[in-house]
């Protein structure tokens, strides 16, 4: 495709240079004159009309032939025209093009693990199967009967910084997530989309999102509750499109409960795979437990309403191609 472009490059370049010289004109001419026969009237006439037209652009002849000079600069720059439009739509700037320069900027370690190939978002879970696996889980908990094995559990014997800041989702409050990637950042999105193919091909567990950005004003509602989160507002790595709350398909229906044994199993590998890729896991934490819950700490991150900005504004690369109401 480069030796294509190239060649298509050098092609048109020669064109515009033989349209705009006299001199290389008249060496052509020449040239071919001697190849091409005389003797018929049409080729005599011809020649004759391409002989004007092309003496028409020497310097003696400005005054008199200017009008046909016109026909010259007019073609000159219709072939130079072409050139821009023929490399505009064979290299066209996608938006995963203009992730993946980001990403090799800014993220050279995930650009690297990604081999320059930047995963495509799936499509939103459809609100009815959030609804659909929130009744599930809240009758689930509510049976005292159903109990997490013990080969399941989570160890909690590791230690969190002490900056650490906790939260977990409440199914209660999954109604007003947001659930689309276009306002969560190039470097955490495409380590979860890693994950989320990772789980799919070596696990077979299907996955959907739950919840990516989440506004200040969401947060603080929620940090209302100190059983669901204790970060208000610029205090949770979703206000940064850097977190997400994630769960699992199964046969066409959303689980979410960890007291479902195959989800539970699920979370445990969702977690290794997380923390590979470099994503804190919040399995892991001591105080409230989300096990659905992962997040890129960002080095060097201040957690301010600016950079907040400026991070989900930088997810919205491939807001393009996605129709959404920001």
């Amino acid at each position: 495709m480069i030796i294509l472009l190239f060649t298509c490059f050098v092609i048109l370049s020669f064109v515009s240079a033989l349209l705009l010289s006299y001199e290389l004109r008249q060496i052509l001419h020449s040239f071919f004159a001697s190849l091409i026969p005389k003797s018929k009237d049409r080729w005599t006439n011809a020649k004759q009309f391409a002989h004007e037209l092309n003496s028409a652009a020497s310097p003696e002849q400005i005054q008199s032939h200017w009008h046909l000079q016109q026909w010259w600069i007019l073609i000159a720059g219709a072939v130079l025209f072409s050139s821009i439009l023929l490399f505009a739509f064979t290299q066209p700037v996608t938006a995963s093009k203009m992730e993946a320069d980001y990403l090799k900027k800014v993220d050279p370690q995930i650009f690297a693990m990604l081999n320059g190939e930047m995963l495509d978002a799936p499509a939103e879970v459809e609100e009815n199967l959030v609804q659909d696996a929130i009744a599930e889980a809240l009758a689930l908990e509510s049976m005292n009967n159903s109990v997490i094995s013990a080969t399941n559990t989570v160890p909690t014997n590791l230690t969190m910084p002490d900056d650490a800041v906790f939260e977990a989702h409440s199914h209660n409050d999954l109604a007003g997530a947001d659930r689309k990637w276009h306002k969560m950042n190039p470097r955490f999105k495409q380590r979860l989309l890693m994950v989320m193919k990772t789980m799919r091909e070596q696990h077979g567990y299907e996955m959907v999102l739950l919840e990516g950005y989440r506004s200040p004003e969401r947060q603080n509602n929620l940090a209302t509750n100190i059983n669901t989160t204790r970060a208000k507002g610029f205090q949770s790595y979703h206000q940064f499109g850097l977190a997400a709350d994630i769960a699992f398909k199964r046969d066409g229906k959303v689980v979410i409960s960890e007291r479902d044994p195959w989800a539970m199993r699920g979370y445990q590998l969702y977690g290794q795979v997380a923390e590979s890729v470099g994503l804190t896991w919040g399995g892991r934490w001591k105080s409230i437990q989300d096990y659905g819950h992962t997040e890129y700490r960002m080095p060097g991150l201040v957690k301010t309403r600016e950079m907040a900005e400026k991070l989900t504004s930088e997810g919205q690369l491939q807001a393009s191609n996605i129709n959404v109401n920001p």
